[in-house]
């Protein structure tokens, strides 16, 4: 049997035990009540601007005249006159005399080409009258009948095939003499000139070059993907020309007249030719050879909206909700245009879509506005966790999501 000192003194050691552990809990202080902070990403967002939006096409190309001449000489002499605005880059108009080569053997030409005239038509009227006579003579006769020859009907016929040619002669010699004055066919500007005074020309040499004032022309390359865009295959749309003139940028408007209809072999692109009337005229001249971008007007889409291009991945654009969480909008990129996406889908101008980039989005987690934040007068212990977040995500090193980034 156990003694009283083996049951008393374990009890009496689990006595003071307890006593001194219920001492020492009763010095201990109460840990204090920690402060739960939830984090709550800051983003920047933006309101979606939503309506009518038109679409463009870019493209570029080189001004060049609708209509060129080669001036050349259809006579032959020496170069007499010559236009003071027959020079490189002179300007002319319809009618205008630009050469005038020596008239001398052309006058002479046409001075003989009248006198056979004048004498093929003597040698008529008195075959006329011959005949005549014969035709008197004959009807004297009443035992025989008269023939052709008899009638001088045959030198009737050789005396007017006579005065024909004459006549023939006589127009070749005056068109020769208007020949010798060299007019500009239609108002142009001077490319060259390739002749100078007292030069002897020849039928066929060249005098000059010549272009047409009246329209400039564009051919713009377009790509097949990008003709879907245009009404019509561009045919009639409006077209804003874009290039420098005295150093200032400046703009013309022209019109798709034509598709040429062939996609070029080597570039593979199509071309459509834009023009603008009197070039030349215009406050500020659009010149020939002058290099230009262009704008061509397309299709005006009802309910669109431009969104920064890295902002959209697989179709879907990071949107605030109204109850400050995070969502992604499903939306239909209709192009790239620039730097931005043309976008449609059930938009609207209340949506917000997000500009910053999110760590680890997921729909549905709430976030907060840097803006509204940095608007508070002052910074609590939550601010400042927030405002370090937002500091964070500033920073360089901060990852980007393949959601909303890039």
């Amino acid at each position: 049997m156990a003694t009283k000192k083996q049951i008393v003194f374990p009890l009496i050691a689990l006595t003071v035990a307890i006593a001194g552990a219920g001492i020492l809990v009763s010095m201990k202080k109460a840990p204090e009540e920690k402060i739960v902070v939830e984090y709550v990403p800051l983003v920047k967002v933006e309101n979606l601007l939503v309506g009518q939006l038109q679409l463009t096409v870019d493209s570029q190309g080189l001004v060049s005249e609708k209509q060129r001449t080669q001036i050349v000489a259809q006579v032959s002499g020496q170069v007499i006159e010559l236009a003071q605005q027959f020079v490189q880059g002179g300007m002319v108009r319809k009618g205008d005399l630009l050469v005038r080569i020596d008239p001398s053997d052309y006058q002479a030409n046409l001075i003989e080409a009248q006198a056979n005239l004048a004498s093929a038509r003597a040698s008529l009227q008195r075959e006329k009258a011959q005949g005549h006579v014969a035709e008197k003579e004959w009807q004297q006769i009443t035992n025989s009948t008269p023939s052709q020859l008899g009638l001088r009907k045959p030198q009737l016929a050789q005396e007017v095939a006579r005065m024909r040619a004459a006549q023939a002669l006589v127009t070749k010699a005056k068109r020769n003499l208007e020949r010798t004055y060299i007019r500009a066919p239609y108002d142009a500007i001077i490319s060259s000139r390739d002749i100078g005074l007292g030069s002897i020309v020849g039928n066929g040499s060249s005098l000059g070059l010549l272009l047409a004032t009246d329209v400039a022309q564009v051919r713009l390359p377009i790509a097949d993907k990008d003709l879907q865009f245009l009404p019509q295959q561009g045919l009639g749309a409006k077209v804003t020309l874009h290039a420098q003139y005295n150093g200032q940028a400046t703009q013309w408007q022209g019109i798709i007249v034509r598709n040429e209809g062939v996609i070029d072999r080597q570039s593979r692109m199509n071309y459509l030719v834009v023009e603008v009337k009197t070039p030349y005229q215009l406050a500020n001249p659009l010149q020939f050879g002058n290099y230009v971008t262009a704008k061509i007007d397309g299709f005006v889409l009802p309910n669109a909206a431009l969104v920064p291009r890295h902002l959209v991945s697989n179709n879907r654009l990071a949107m605030f909700s109204s109850d400050r969480k995070l969502a992604f909008k499903a939306i239909t990129v209709v192009r790239q245009q620039g730097k931005y996406m043309v976008v449609t889908g059930q938009l609207s101008n209340d949506n917000q879509y997000i500009v910053s980039a999110l760590d680890y989005p997921i729909v549905g987690m709430k976030l907060g506005l840097a803006n509204e934040l940095l608007e508070q007068p002052a910074v609590d212990d939550n601010s400042k966790t927030l405002l370090a977040i937002s500091e964070q995500e500033k920073s360089p090193k901060a990852s980007t999501s393949n959601e909303v980034g890039e």
